[in-house]
């Protein structure tokens, strides 16, 4: 069995993961997309090391197990694959629609999920309608992204006003459109949960007196138990998805009632793995590999 292990930046996480594929002797060609160029006439890729240099990468792979964190060469990279009859984890639908909330809101939605009232707001003048809509306050997220940055609590229009004006005279893609989401009061924490194929492993929740509880902005990860409510949401959330490894964030309000907020298809897990005790590495690539033999 040959994998390939699409990387850039090797996170505690990759490291992890790698190890557990060397356990099982799997072979595995690591391959960091940032050196990545593909022939689209050939129906080949290649490995650039140096300026005049290159390799040829034998793409006969049984299964491509994408660890990117460019989402945008990730994307590319699995099309390219998938084009080429080369099986991927997580496979290229999966990891579009996880790329863009608003492409995750729309495809929970469509599920008949609970989430939180969101809009997408195409300039300025249409971002304050759809706050007006909302009511608030209204947190402000960028479409692409992750860990919890470039996010905004807005409490009232003279907030709005300066932000978007704020990030109108930034310019750029992140900038450009305007993710809006009803604020949820939560009670200082959230849910994440892991869902590999059809199992929901574990979850954690993670606690902050800051409404923003991701842990790469300081939130603590502490044990969940999975109770039955939210393994079937995870379940549903992640198939509305598609089907492979995702991480699901869970919102619960003080009178039980839960949204599904985010779906997630490249997650960090080291936090999850020490306040859950499971191994979360080890039930990743017993799947990826009962997955590639398929």
């Amino acid at each position: 069995m040959r994998i390939g292990f699409f990387h850039s930046i090797m996170r505690p996480e990759e490291k992890l993961l790698l190890d557990e594929f060397e356990k099982r002797n799997a072979d595995i060609e690591k391959i960091d997309v940032r050196k990545l160029f593909v022939s689209v006439d050939e129906g080949k890729a290649f490995i650039s090391n140096t300026e005049t240099e290159y390799k040829e990468v034998n793409i006969d792979f049984d299964l491509v197990y994408d660890r990117c964190l460019s989402h945008s060469k990730a994307l590319s990279a699995l099309k390219f694959f998938e084009s080429n009859g080369i099986k991927c984890l997580n496979c290229f639908d999966v990891a579009s629609t996880c790329s863009s909330k608003f492409f995750t809101s729309l495809a929970l939605k469509k599920a008949g999920l609970s989430i939180p009232e969101t809009s997408l707001g195409f300039e300025k003048i249409a971002a304050f309608g759809a706050m007006k809509k909302i009511g608030f306050p209204v947190v402000l997220k960028p479409d692409i992204g992750s860990w919890g940055r470039l996010l905004a609590k807005i409490n009232d229009m003279d907030a709005a006003e300066a932000l978007l004006e704020y990030k109108q005279t930034l310019g750029g893609f992140s900038h450009s459109m305007f993710y809006l989401q009803d604020f949820i009061e939560k009670d200082g924490r959230d849910i994440r949960s892991f869902v590999v194929g059809d199992e929901v492993i574990c979850a954690i929740y993670r606690n902050s007196e800051h409404w923003i509880t991701n842990t790469a902005r300081g939130g603590k990860a502490v044990n969940c138990p999975v109770n039955d409510e939210i393994r079937e949401l995870s379940l549903n959330a992640a198939r509305s998805i598609g089907y492979g490894i995702m991480a699901i964030d869970l919102f619960e309000t003080r009178d039980g009632k839960y949204y599904v907020n985010e779906v997630n298809h490249s997650m960090e897990f080291r936090n999850t793995s020490v306040a859950s005790g499971v191994n979360v590495a080890e039930k990743v690539v017993d799947f990826v590999m009962d997955y590639a033999k398929k």
